[in-house]
Order: C-alpha cells, then structure tokens, then sequence
C-alpha cells in the first residue's frame, strides 16, 4: 500500500496527544501535540480541534487519509461511541467518531487503548509479520488486544481482551473490581496495593524496610518505587515482583492454552522490569501452560516500548484503511 497520511488521536486520563503521520508498511510520526486532558469532554474535544487545525496549518497538510482515535474503553468501535470510560470522568455516550467526520469529512475509525497498541506491534513492531499475536499493556491497568487469524478481534460488543478481570486467585488486590484478578495482582496499581498489604503486615511484625520506614509512608508506595527497589536488589521489593511474577506466568498461561498465539508481547511494566519478572515468571509459565502451545509462543517485550502511544492511534487510521474503507480517499 501507498504512504497514506493519518492523524492519530490519542484520548488519555490525565493527557492527550494529536499526532501526524504518514503510514505504509513503516510509520513516520512528522509532528505532534500533547496537552493536558480537561476537567469535561467538551473542552479536551475543542482543544484536539485546535490541535489537529495547528499541526494541518504548520505541516501546510493537504491531504488526509484518516483519523484514527485511540482511547480507553468501554466504547463501541463499530457506532464510534465512548461508553463511560473509568478514567475519563462524565465522558459517557460521546459519538467521538461522528464529530469528527462531521467536521473533517474524512474517514474516522475508534478503538481502545489495548486494541490501538495491538495494531502497532503488529503493524510496524514486534508481531510485525505473524497472523496471531496479544498485545498486554501491563501498566496502570492490564488489558490485551487480540489479533487473531492476522485481524483485530474486538468481540461481539468491543470487551474481547478483558483479560484483567480473569480470577488468578480467590483473594488478593483488587483490580478491575475484583479480588484476586490479573489486573489486581498485574498492574501499576495492582502492584502498588500488594506492596502496601505485604509492607503492613511487615511492618506490624517488626520489619524494617528501608524503602517505607512506617505506615504513615504507606500511601506513597507505588509501583514504580518497588521496582526500582526490586532492580536494586532489595529483598523486600523483590519479594513483591516475585509474586507479581507468579501471577503474571499464571495469567498468561491461560491465554497461551486458550488461544495458541505465535507471540505474545508485554508492555509497559515488563519492558522495565524484565530482568526481575523473568526469574519467576518464565517458570510458572512452563509449569501451567500447555508445551505444545508455548513451544510456538515467544514472549517479548514491546518493541514500540515507550513510543507505543504516538503510533496506536496511528494504527487505528492504517488499519481502517487497509480494512478497506471505500471513503478512505476522500480529502479535506
């Protein structure tokens, strides 16, 4: 296919992000605004109006292709509505996608965060090539998207890939509105509330941690800090990703028994901390899932890494048009 050149959208909780690319078998971001998300759906959509008018007029962009948004769900990628995203306060039933092919007259195509990061790995990085890859974003939360038989699989309603709501245990953290779940035990915050039940109990028993001197600290406790603790040999912290670790080989077996994927990439969190989870998770992956399936399944970590969200929304607009939009030509 032809260079095509997409705006991408990119809808987040506490920012967002309008980018420009030209898109093929490869993906040039040309230009980009960020900017902070605003307290009402009305302000951040004007505000992304405003941003898309200053990269066209700068770029002196004559031709667009498609816009692509990528934003977190629930939403329905097939009406262009966001339903009532958790993070995005008082943005429930937003026909997104109608309010920008109004007012751009160009083809416009929405997916969720976990769906728009599949389609990058897949189109221009790590599952580039392969006709059945999960994409996991492992990071504030734990979401998948599924490409499957070398297609986006979004499910009857857009909630395939939900994976965070899987029970690995009968308690734990909660995440995802449940006790035990992968995204409980699997995520920034999900991390973040094990270290602070663990460091508790510790504490109560005499410990000293030297990363949390005493429960006035628990609140600050975050993932990050494990981490960094964990990478620095402490034993505490390393402790914590262990079980992380356990609960991420556990999560990930069912997925590799259940859908028999070619490679399976992990983002954000492993990417940083792959050293310290491997020691446990590569083991309590070969014990739970199937070899047969897991002989034909890499685990790696995202190569977009860091820069993954420029080009999911990207890959939101490329996708669409290889899907074979018939409008996908039209110009503004």
């Amino acid at each position: 296919m032809n260079n095509k050149h997409v705006i991408g959208v990119d809808i987040g909780g506490t920012k967002c992000a309008v980018t420009y690319s030209i898109v093929s078998d490869s993906v040039e971001v040309v230009d980009k605004i960020r900017f902070a998300t605003y307290k009402t759906s009305d302000e951040t959509i004007k505000k992304l109006f405003i941003s898309i008018e200053a990269i066209k007029e700068r770029n002196k962009i004559e031709e667009i292709h498609c816009i692509g948004i990528s934003c977190g769900g629930p939403l329905n990628s097939k009406t262009g509505m966001i339903v009532c995203p958790p993070n995005l306060p008082g943005w429930v039933n937003i026909p997104i996608v109608k309010m920008f092919e109004e007012k751009y007259k160009v083809p416009v195509a929405i997916q969720n965060d976990a769906n728009a990061g599949a389609l990058a790995e897949w189109l221009w990085g790590a599952g580039k090539g392969l006709d059945n890859v999960i994409f996991l974003t492992f990071g504030t939360g734990m979401g998948a998207g599924l490409i499957l038989d070398g297609r986006l699989y979004a499910g009857t309603n857009d909630l395939a890939g939900e994976v965070g709501h899987l029970r690995i245990e009968n308690d734990g953290p909660i995440g995802f509105n449940k006790k035990g779940s992968f995204e409980g035990f699997c995520s920034g915050g999900g991390i973040a509330r094990l270290a602070q039940i663990k460091i508790a109990k510790w504490l109560s028993e005499g410990e000293d941690i030297p990363f949390c001197k005493d429960f006035s600290e628990l609140d600050n406790i975050t993932a990050e800090i494990i981490g960094k603790n964990a990478a620095n040999g402490d034993t505490y912290a390393l402790e914590i990703f262990d079980e992380v670790s356990e609960k991420l080989g556990k999560g990930i077996a069912i997925l590799v028994d259940v859908l028999n994927p070619q490679k399976i990439i992990i983002g954000s969190i492993y990417g940083r901390q792959k050293e310290v989870i491997d020691k446990k998770f590569i083991p309590m992956l070969k014990s739970e899932a199937i070899d047969l399936s897991l002989s034909v399944c890499e685990i790696s970590t995202a190569e977009l890494s860091e820069m993954i969200g420029d080009y999911a929304a990207a890959a939101v607009a490329y996708y669409h048009i290889k899907e074979g939009d018939l409008n996908a030509d039209r110009k503004y």
